[in-house]
């Protein structure tokens, strides 16, 4: 029986790698720099991450339906924790969770994220923004601490910093994106104080107040990567040049608006493979 099972959650792990590598975010989920026993634990949580996000945004299903989907996942993790597992992604999710110690509250946190994608299309404040970053970003951050066994208060707190950046350089890379789907993560009160409005993203116009409420964002973005950095010299070896790898490139995100003269609704700044490959042999030489 234990090698039966065993070989199945070796084979889910694969499904889980695999499941990861098919997907495109700015950088490589399962990267070559994440030690190879950790990479299975990394694409599993991937797996419930991915699987929450595409409830929320993908498809053609209607409001209702997505919750109910989000909802069935929550309902699925508390059960798989009980042993109820209905599937080999579940088999692994539960392993990873039990052998690597990781806090539950965390993955509850996504799904409140992931919903929150559902029912919430505006925010009146950045305070509110914080707020949604805190339940999706930050919580991965803090995962990925947790699989490396570091729990500190001094780390969660600049890993913080830095996964809200890259939230927050998300939010500007897809803005245009974003606004497809009826949602601005741009703050409605920033908004009235630049004298934004909604019309310029309807039109994808750009004027001088939309192009300095985004430089605004920059600004404050670099400054959250900026702060974020002091998690490096608590790291070692390969986290600590994955970290480093995936900062740079969030920062060549926000390189990439600066030069597009803060037009984020006509031109979206992407990271092509060959620049992320010399963007990490820059680092190499440098380290």
């Amino acid at each position: 029986m234990t090698e039966s099972l065993n070989l199945s959650l070796d084979r889910a792990y694969s499904k889980a790698i695999r499941y990861a590598k098919t997907h495109y975010e700015n950088f490589p989920v399962v990267s070559f720099l994440i030690p190879k026993e950790l990479r299975k634990h990394i694409a599993i949580i991937y797996w419930f991450a991915r699987t929450a996000d595409d409830f929320a945004d993908e498809g053609s299903d209607k409001e209702g339906m997505r919750l109910e989907k989000i909802n069935d996942l929550e309902l699925s993790l508390k059960n798989l924790l009980k042993g109820k597992i209905k599937n080999e992604y579940e088999l692994a999710l539960s392993n990873t969770i039990k052998q690597k110690n990781l806090s539950l509250q965390y993955f509850y946190d996504l799904l409140t994220a992931f919903t929150q994608d559902v029912i919430k299309n505006r925010y009146k404040n950045f305070d509110e923004v914080l707020d949604y970053c805190k339940h999706s970003a930050n919580t991965v951050g803090r995962l990925i601490l947790e699989l490396f066994d570091i729990r500190n208060d001094e780390a969660n707190e600049c890993s913080d910093n830095i996964c809200t950046a890259l939230q927050l350089t998300n939010f500007l890379q897809d803005t245009a994106i974003d606004y497809e789907k009826g949602r601005i993560y741009l703050p409605l009160d920033e908004m009235i104080n630049f004298d934004v409005t909604e019309k310029l993203f309807e039109q994808k116009e750009i004027n001088d107040n939309l192009k300095q409420l985004v430089k605004f964002n920059v600004n404050r973005v670099q400054k959250l990567f900026d702060d974020g950095k002091n998690l490096l010299p608590m790291l070692e070896g390969r986290l600590k040049m994955e970290i480093e790898w995936t900062v740079a490139g969030g920062e060549e995100i926000l390189e990439q608006i600066r030069k597009n003269d803060y037009d984020v609704l006509n031109y979206r700044p992407k990271l092509e493979k060959v620049k992320m490959v010399r963007i990490f042999f820059k680092l190499l030489f440098r380290n």
